[in-house]
């Protein structure tokens, strides 16, 4: 630590962390390169929709029609312009959302714990790591006990690499460093207090800048199948241009009036803003979803959330407040209560009167001290840089509580028998080790699961001493356990022994203490979440490593079972899959509460249910949880308790840990696929009523009813703004009402594709209708009639936005009604159609003229029939339904 000026048991202190954070800079990799408002506005040129304006402006040069020319490059500019602020606003919401998630790391400062972001990490900082840490930074070891370190990422090693402190030689590869922990990798098991030594681009992946620059992002599910869609259109509605055209042609119309006309139909028709409006309304949905405590970490979570009909949840903190708070020790003389507040989260502990009296009962003093003791979290009552004020797991942070009720301080104890090695955590045995140097030996202080923690007792602590433990006895303490477990009490076990050697095997022959008994109740808006995933068809299931009795009245509390006789399968009944008869697999696909399990009893569940259909979501807060996470449809990390690794595997991320959260989350996956599916079924109808009216037009001896540059403008009014105001509504209330859909499902079903040409066909009748009665019955010239026609597509169009909300939704409110957005567009649509007949430069361009009020009684009266008659078909369904 010399080389580092700073010394392990204290750390820097905060003005030296602030000078070398000035010195050595933020802990930060460099930066993917952000594209620049200039490199978006010159994509937008680079595509087939300008190359076709682009011909149609020569075109129109070459035969002399310079002002349709200079007309159609103004299109070419407002498109360019719409494209690009669109495209700006997804990419720089893309960008916003990434920075809503950040890395933190325990540090020592001033000789207290802190949580600090890992940005802020300086050469120097002790860093404190466990079990599902992340590393941020590159660290030598100082201390360590069971380490193991997932460097695949950095080395290519596919398995996890066993890490103590001892030196190696100077100059060993990296993959032989086995006192270093670098950026980027992740420990899989163990804890360690390691100094950091180099930051930012100065680690070993910072100079691996490939790793960065190359990194690319995947396109979700959802927007390949928009970009697929949209190809076939492209070729499609190429195809139909040029028929257009040269029918055109041959009925004796204008030559550069057809061509002009089948390059603007194929503008118009070519949906080039899917993508961009697709890529707004997945932005807008995740930023409510962060609003609403859940961090996407995938684009194709949000449309996957929309299908989940499994959620698959532990209870400590999901179902439950996770408020742990320690009422009862169970010890070999009877039981004691304790009373009084724990310390709630940004509140100072205070005396109780009721507090335990730790000189009264030698036993009580034993089991505080062994609570005290085996344990990593911290109190730290004025820490600035703490949310809570208080670091580390909520069942360690109530064991402290109940030992400073009793005046048992962990600074004292540890200053009279400081920590000289530590057994972490293993899932896979359920228990937790500390070694404690005191005159005359080693104290081990170990804490559990009761099952494992009793085998592993040989004696049991009376008054008396240390008492020889039988199977009798060890049945009486399991017993004990469980009465407690029942009374919805989260119970571990205490035990210690005293060893001449802290190399000692930390798990034999081991004196049995007592019991302590949390709780932790259920939270109040639990009951109403769940109600609510059983009318949206979801089927919630704890997953719990908690004892069965527990967990059984914890789901009888929230309403997740209503019967006492339900069974609970415990993980040592679950056999393995490829054993399982079809009548095991049905019996495990009924059941809703699993306790005991181990991680690769959770992924054998989610395949269970896969295989069975469901789209599954899992959540998970251990290192061990991420292939679990990984596996399932939907990945779900707490923020609050869970690692790194499980956040990093994860595909959303919790702020607070709450089960109504992904309730939340889901009802917005399914608002949003709904927008999508909801905009795309608008743009298509606009655009089959387009080459619908000009194709049959071009059949018969009347004029177009619309002209090139009129089609043009319509695709920037009627196209752009309507459908973003349909990609950005918040959804139909009632949505969480109906089963998921299938995660099978087109974006447009055959009913969808039935209503798309339905409005196409309704419009073109609409259109043409109107055209016909401004030539055979009002005597309109053809530039009069032209402008009735246009305008009733127009406005058809507009109101055919109305046509959008959900079957099911009244007439006059509903999700379309109660958007502001979509009223904004019509009133900047209809603004612009009025102006682009009455304002002289735009009239003179689009050759429009005043329709009279004979003309805009035609518009107004065939305009709505597609309203009429779109209402119509859905009152007929809702009859039906």
């Amino acid at each position: 630590m010399t080389d580092l000026d700073v010394t392990p048991d204290l750390g820097l202190s905060p003005e030296e962390a602030r000078l070398r954070l000035d010195r050595f800079g933020p802990n930060l990799l460099m930066e993917e390169k952000k594209k620049g408002a200039l490199m978006i506005f010159v994509r937008q040129f680079k595509s087939l929709i300008m190359v076709l304006l682009a011909a149609a402006a020569g075109l129109s040069f070459a035969f002399g029609d310079f002002l349709e020319a200079i007309a159609i490059i103004v299109v070419i500019l407002i498109n360019a312009l719409i494209g690009f602020f669109t495209e700006l606003q997804a990419i720089r919401s893309m960008e916003s959302l990434k920075k809503l998630t950040s890395v933190t790391t325990r540090v020592k400062r001033a000789g207290r714990v802190l949580e600090i972001h890992a940005r802020d990490l300086v050469p120097g900082d002790i860093v404190l790591l466990e079990g599902g840490d992340i590393v941020s930074a590159d660290l030598r070891l100082i201390t360590s006990s069971r380490l193991l370190a997932d460097e695949s990422a950095l080395t290519g090693e596919s398995l996890p690499v066993d890490k103590a402190p001892p030196p190696v030689a100077e100059k060993a590869p990296l993959a032989e460093r086995l006192n270093m922990l670098y950026a980027g990798t992740a420990v899989t098991r163990g804890s360690a207090e390691a100094v950091v030594v180099s930051t930012g681009m100065n680690t070993e992946l910072g100079h691996i800048t490939s790793l960065v620059s190359q990194a690319k992002q995947e396109a979700t599910p959802l927007e390949k199948r928009l970009d697929e869609l949209g190809r076939t259109l492209i070729w499609v509605t190429l195809a139909v241009a040029v028929v257009v055209a040269v029918s055109g042609i041959l009925s004796g119309k204008q030559i550069l009036m057809m061509i002009e006309t089948g390059i603007a139909l194929a503008v118009a028709a070519i949906p080039e803003g899917l993508p961009i409006v697709a890529t707004i309304a997945l932005a807008r949905g995740m930023f409510r979803m962060a609003q609403k405590n859940a961090i996407i970490n995938r684009l194709s979570a949000v449309e996957t959330l929309g299908a989940t009909n499994v959620i698959c949840t532990d209870k400590t903190g999901t179902l439950t407040e996770n408020r742990m708070t320690v009422t009862r020790i169970g010890l070999s003389d009877g039981d004691v209560d304790i009373s009084g507040e724990a310390i709630i989260p940004g509140t100072p502990p205070h005396d109780s009167e009721e507090s335990p009296d730790p000189l009264s009962n030698p036993l009580l003093v034993e089991a505080l001290r062994i609570s005290v003791l085996c344990n990593n979290a911290n109190l730290n009552y004025d820490n600035p840089a703490g949310n809570d004020g208080h670091v580390g797991d909520p069942l360690e942070i109530a064991l402290l509580s109940a030992g400073f009720k009793a005046q048992i301080w962990r600074q004292d104890l540890i200053g009279r028998m400081p920590r000289v090695g530590e057994e972490a955590f293993d899932s896979d045995v359920k228990m937790m080790a500390t070694f404690h140097e005191m005159p005359g030996g080693y104290y081990v202080a170990v804490k559990g699961a009761p099952e494992p923690i009793a085998q592993a007792s040989s004696y049991f602590l009376t008054r008396q001493g240390k008492t020889p433990m039988g199977n009798g006895e060890r049945s009486q303490w399991l017993e004990r356990s469980a009465e407690m477990a029942r009374e919805g009490l989260r119970v571990i076990a205490l035990a210690m022994k005293m060893t001449d050697s802290p190399d000692t095997l930390p798990y034999d022959n081991l004196v049995f203490v007592g019991l302590v008994g949390m709780l932790d109740p259920p939270r109040a808006d639990v009951p109403g979440a769940l109600a609510r995933c059983r009318d949206a068809g979801i089927r919630v299931i704890m997953v719990t490593g908690d004892q069965a009795v527990t967990a059984k009245n914890i789901a009888l509390d929230m309403g997740l079972v209503s019967d006492r006789s339900v069974p609970v399968i415990n993980g040592a009944d679950l056999k393995n899959p490829g054993h399982l008869t079809e009548r095991e697999k049905a019996y495990l696909l009924s059941v809703s509460i699993f306790a005991r399990v181990s991680p690769k009893q959770k992924l054998d569940l989610i395949e269970l249910h896969q295989k069975n259909g469901s789209v599954v979501a899992m959540t998970g807060d251990g290192v061990n949880d991420a292939p679990a996470l990984k596996k399932a449809d939907i990945g779900i990390a707490m923020g609050l308790r869970g690692t790194q690794v499980a956040r990093e595997a994860a595909d959303m991320v919790l702020k607070d840990d709450a089960f109504p959260t992904i309730v939340t989350a889901v009802e917005q996956g399914r608002v949003i696929y709904n927008n999508i599916r909801t905009f795309v079924r608008y743009l298509f109808a606009c655009n089959m009523s387009e080459i619908l009216t000009v194709f049959l037009a071009s059949l018969l001896t009347v004029p177009l009813p619309i002209l090139p540059l009129q089609i043009l403008f319509l695709n920037l009014v009627t196209d752009v703004f309507p459908a973003l105001a349909l990609g950005v509504g918040r959804g139909d209330p009632s949505i969480m009402g109906r089963p998921p859909r299938d995660g099978a499902e087109p974006l447009l079903t055959k009913r969808h594709w039935m209503d798309v040409f339905g409005a196409g066909l309704v419009i073109t009748a609409s259109v043409l209708t109107a055209l016909m009665i401004c030539l055979s019955f009002l005597g309109f010239d053809n530039d009069r009639a032209v402008t009735v026609s246009f305008m009733t597509l127009a406005f058809s169009q507009l109101w055919h936005v109305f046509n959008m909300g959900d079957d099911r939704a009244g007439f006059f409110v509903n999700d379309i009604t109660k958007n502001p957005y979509i009223w904004g567009a019509l009133v900047l649509c209809g603004g612009l159609l009025v102006a682009g007949v009455y304002v002289p430069i735009f009239s003179r361009v689009l050759r429009l003229y005043d329709p009279g009020m004979n003309g805009w009684a035609v518009i107004l009266g065939m305009s709505l029939v597609v309203l009429i008659t779109g209402s119509a078909a859905k009152a007929v369904r809702r009859r039906r339904a």
